[in-house]
């Protein structure tokens, strides 16, 4: 696991972007994973900005999202496809039908069953995703992936925890149906990816950040899960590194790192 410590959020922004462009800039049809919630923001805005200036064309990319709530419609201004349409799918010229959000608008079981079964199925046929990107929830999720789900576990249906409802009751309307439920890869499905990138920033996710890092792999933090991943990068502004307890000895790796890059050891 490579620990990178940045000193903003927007740096933490500017280094995922340049990772993503250079995944999408290197390889043949790259897949790419990816999150919602707050902190990709940045990164979407960023990912704009470099398409609006030839940086980068999406259009030999295909992506597929971590999670779906169950029972609202993909036009429903809280669901992930709408959030994905907004803050990046409409500003750039990815192909619509290569973008992928698990279809989970039925409340029928068996149908959602088959919807997540076949949502792995795409993934294969893809060719697997090169690059994914994660968040951390505050109870240490990653997807929608909340605390003693297995570390096999594939895209399924999940029952969304008490803390995980009510951190997101603010993006829904008083008297608005607010899903608990939600098609999720599973930790399984993460793990299988080539590379990965969780990004975490702020003062409240400090705590889930170091139980992700120098915790006990564990099932309470499913984010724990990224220490079995041979290409997982964890990218954090100093905030959401603050607890960390050997926050120095990763700086110095990363220096370390650099100057093995640059040639520049002695």
């Amino acid at each position: 696991m490579q620990v990178i410590i940045l000193p903003s959020a927007h740096d933490v922004a500017l280094f995922a972007a340049d990772r993503v462009v250079d995944v999408i800039n290197t390889k043949t049809n790259p897949v790419l994973g990816l999150a919602t919630g707050s902190t990709p923001i940045a990164l979407y805005k960023e990912l704009v900005a470099r398409y609006q200036s030839k940086q980068v064309s999406f259009r030999q990319t295909i992506s597929f999202n971590l999670d779906e709530y169950i029972g609202i419609a993909d036009s429903h201004q809280q669901s992930y496809r709408t959030f994905m349409n907004q803050h990046l799918f409409e500003s750039i010229d990815i192909v619509a039908t290569n973008t992928y959000v698990p279809l989970a608008e039925s409340q029928n079981a068996d149908t959602l069953k088959k919807s997540a079964q076949d949502y792995e199925v795409s993934i294969q046929q893809a060719g697997g995703i090169d690059l994914q990107i994660l968040g951390i929830g505050l109870n240490g999720h990653i997807g929608f992936n909340e605390p003693t789900s297995s570390f096999a576990s594939r895209t399924r249906i999940k029952t969304l925890s008490e803390s995980t409802v009510v951190a997101n009751k603010r993006f829904f309307e008083e008297d608005e149906y607010q899903p608990h439920l939600a098609l999720t890869m599973g930790i399984g499905t993460i793990l299988e990816s080539r590379s990965v990138l969780l990004m975490a920033t702020g003062k409240a996710k400090a705590e889930s950040v170091k139980a992700m890092i120098e915790g006990p792999l564990s099932a309470m933090c499913p984010a724990s899960a990224l220490q079995l991943h041979e290409a997982a990068t964890i990218v954090l502004d100093e905030e959401a590194a603050s607890l960390l307890m050997l926050k120095e000895y990763y700086q110095w790796c990363e220096q370390k790192r650099q100057q093995l890059h640059e040639g520049s050891l002695a």
